[in-house]
């Protein structure tokens, strides 16, 4: 088996792909943790004007700080492969999980109450009747 490697990460296993890439996890070989890395298809990357609209959604996505967002670790350029490295989070994906059936709407809700909101919930007035 050949190790294929991008710069200081070696890549271990596919994780997926889509429209915008393939998914790999990897190890970082300076820190030894394990990572995933989003590599970008060679005609995605074509170009100056992609070359800097990657670079600006680096920056963004860097900029970001939630529990439910991946954190990016690194961007990267080698051999005229543009790839992003993120923290690796294991589970499964969601077309996984939509492929097992609907979800149940109480799983749901309970999902949604589990997620910090930037604004407070408000809390549904009782009605008022006249009596």
């Amino acid at each position: 088996m050949t190790v294929k490697t991008l710069g200081r990460y070696e890549l271990l296993d596919k994780l997926g792909e889509g429209g915008m890439g393939e998914v790999y996890r990897a190890r970082d070989t300076r820190l030894g943790r394990v990572v995933a890395i989003k590599v970008l298809p060679a005609g995605v990357n074509a170009g100056p004007d992609r070359r800097d609209r990657f670079d600006r959604e680096a920056r963004a996505i860097a900029s970001l700080s939630h529990p439910h967002i991946c954190a990016l670790f690194d961007v990267g350029h080698e051999a005229g492969t543009d790839y992003l490295v993120m923290e690796h989070v294991a589970g499964h994906t969601l077309a996984g999980r939509l492929s097992e059936g609907r979800f149940p709407c109480r799983r749901r809700f309970a999902s949604v109450r589990r997620w910090p909101t930037p604004w407070p919930l408000r809390t549904p007035r009782a009605s008022s009747t006249a009596t």
